[in-house]
């Protein structure tokens, strides 16, 4: 299983994954970590930019774990097979681990019209969700 987690700073999880372009890829053998890698994209291959039709380097992932993202860009990684997350844990390994594990806090998606500009914030309302992990 691969899992990547948005982290623009290259530090901790991220919000607004459509703009993000770096991202941490776990590569999870059971319920461990045994690898992480930075992906880091051009700006032409954020999910903001990139055409939602073509080819994505995220699309070999299963799940993506972000700190906000639009109900659009959801939907487009549940198209392709991704199990989207936002959260409001911000540490890494601890967002990873809780996914793993079901204890992940998660925020419900944006509400996040496009065509208007960015300079207002936007706010998720944060509940916890039990996950079960598929056998």
């Amino acid at each position: 299983m691969r899992i990547a987690v948005a982290s623009q700073n290259r530090k901790t999880v991220t919000g607004h994954a459509g703009k993000c372009r770096k991202y941490w890829l776990y590569q999870i053998t059971g319920k461990e970590i045994t690898s992480r890698e930075l992906l880091e994209l051009p700006i032409e291959q954020s999910f903001h930019e990139s055409n939602h039709d073509q080819p994505h380097p995220l699309d070999a992932v299963d799940v993506l774990i972000c700190g906000g993202m639009g109900q659009g860009l959801q939907h487009r990684l549940k198209q392709k097979g991704i199990l989207a997350v936002a959260t409001s844990e911000t540490d890494l390994e601890r967002a990873v681990a809780g996914w793993l594990n079901g204890t992940l806090p998660e925020a419900a998606p944006e509400d996040h019209a496009h065509g208007h500009d960015h300079e207002h914030h936007h706010h998720a309302q944060t509940t916890v969700v039990e996950l079960k992990l598929p056998n």
